[in-house]
């Protein structure tokens, strides 16, 4: 359990997450915020898509190069609930997002502070700061019961 409450991005992300599991994704969301204010949510959407690109980062980087008109989202913060996979990592540094925060590591897929880990190649062309661990208990607990279910 959360000693402090969650920021409100965090807590709209993990909202978004609950909407993908209901409707048969696997619980991720993500929330951009630009200047104080959120500019774009997406849940994870692959199945309903029929598109392996539908990560809900990916789908959230979409929706707020639209409304910015821009495909850099120069100061903008990403808020996702799980670490983010190598594909979404490159699109976060293709981006220029300049902070990211995810609630739950991902050991096996992850690939900011596992796996890949994106961010340290001398090739990444942008490196956000990134911050770990808010809301970690409850993205975690989602996902758990979301694949404890199907099993």
């Amino acid at each position: 359990m959360n000693r402090w409450p969650l920021p409100e991005p965090m807590a709209q992300a993990l909202a978004e997450a609950r909407r993908g599991g209901a409707a048969g994704e696997v619980p991720i969301g993500a929330v951009i915020v630009k200047d104080g204010a959120v500019i774009a949510s997406a849940h994870n959407a692959p199945r309903g898509l029929n598109d392996p690109t539908a990560h809900a980062e990916v789908l959230a980087i979409r929706a707020a190069a639209q409304a910015l008109g821009n495909e850099r989202l120069d100061g903008c913060e990403l808020w996702v609930t799980l670490e983010p996979c190598p594909m979404c990592a490159g699109a976060i540094s293709h981006a220029r997002i300049a902070r990211l925060y995810y609630a739950a590591a991902d050991p096996k897929g992850g690939a900011v502070d596992h796996g890949a880990r994106v961010f340290e190649h001398e090739q990444c062309l942008h490196k956000p700061e990134v911050y770990s661990g808010m809301g970690e208990a409850e993205a975690g607990e989602l996902l758990r019961s979301f694949f404890r279910e199907r099993r």
